[in-house]
């Protein structure tokens, strides 16, 4: 139950609620806490913050305070990877990333809980890489004092998702297969340019280069090479070249002839539409087109982290990259601070 008072009446009680104040282009945060205690010397600051009045709380107990609320939704929301430690701030509360790795949102569970009304979380996009202490979310209470009901409804919604709401899934370091095809690499007719451009994106994912090999557009030596990889402790195979539709690119026939299955040709995405992703048994094989050599962020980008992260990369996985899929070719890139594969 809240009583709105004025200011002179409130002298002595505790503050129900943070009072933000904002100073443009200087300051923006509590100018007074909840709890404290409003003295008689507080007014006059109060009021130049547009204060004549404050609330007195008295909550019912089928009403929930805001803080209460925000501390309630943000255990809810919280999976594997993601944490919160700091008391809420004005019935805020921020979720940070409690380990490196791949940030998830189950999108369906997030839309279920913010369908509730008078909660909310806001959060990164999903498949998003992080950094341990990173913000990935926010959620608060709206009102500052809410139906104890709606928080409960809310949170059943974030326990009921069918994976936690939020977390953030480790990746493993894999050790990395690369197999450069194409004849005219192979005879030294013209200089590979993919070794170092892939080299460096498994690096920057925590990876080893096993091995490179480079090859001609044979079948039965690239089926080789690719047994040859995995049996020398490759667990990811990267294939670069023979991904066009010329009939002298014979790489996917001759994984195929390996073993490769489950094999999805072709993505919505651009850099990337002739991009590949197959499975020899449980270890990834991802084939790269030529626009890996020109683009700096192609649809390897946004497959790799998620292979990493154990995810069966099917073509429905491949179908959704479509909205978002465009990359825009800026002439200075800022990936992933940009609308690519968001």
């Amino acid at each position: 139950m809240k009583q709105v008072v004025t200011l002179e009446e409130a002298v002595g009680f505790p503050l129900a609620h943070d009072i933000t104040e904002i100073r443009p282009g200087e300051f923006k945060g509590a100018a007074f806490h909840k709890g404290h205690i409003l003295k008689k010397d507080d007014l006059d600051h109060l009021r130049r913050l547009g204060k004549n009045n404050l609330f007195i709380i008295r909550t019912t107990p089928d009403e929930m305070h805001e803080d209460e609320a925000a501390e309630a939704l943000a255990t809810a929301l919280c999976g594997p990877g993601v944490g919160w430690q700091d008391a809420p701030r004005e019935g805020k509360i921020n979720l940070k990333a409690t380990r490196d790795g791949l940030f998830k949102v189950d999108i369906e569970a997030l839309m279920a809980f913010n369908m509730h009304g008078e909660v909310m979380c806001a959060t990164r996009h999903d498949n998003t890489m992080v950094k341990t202490g990173d913000t990935v979310a926010a959620t608060r209470a709206i009102p500052l004092v809410v139906a104890r009901k709606k928080v409960e409804a809310a949170v059943a919604a974030a326990l009921e998702a069918k994976n936690h709401v939020l977390t953030v899934v480790p990746l493993r370091k894999p050790k990395v297969g690369i197999m450069i095809t194409g004849n005219e690499v192979f005879s030294g007719l013209i200089k590979d340019k993919f070794e170092p451009i892939i080299t460096k994106k498994v690096a920057e994912l925590g990876g080893e280069v096993l091995d490179v090999v480079f090859l001609p557009d044979d079948d039965t030596m690239i089926a080789e090479a690719t047994t040859g990889l995995v049996s020398r402790g490759a667990d990811l195979l990267i294939t670069t070249g023979g991904m066009s539709v010329d009939p002298d690119d014979r790489t996917r026939h001759a994984l195929q002839q390996a073993g490769v299955k489950d094999i999805v040709y072709g993505t919505p995405v651009l850099p990337g539409a002739m991009f590949m992703v197959a499975y020899l048994g449980d270890i990834p094989v991802l084939g790269i087109p030529a626009c890996g050599m020109y683009a700096s962020r192609t649809v390897l980008d946004l497959v790799f982290p998620r292979v990493l992260a154990g995810e069966k990369i099917t073509r429905k996985e491949i179908a959704g990259l479509g909205h978002g899929g465009l990359c825009l070719q800026c002439r200075t890139c800022t990936y992933p601070v940009c609308p690519f594969g968001k």
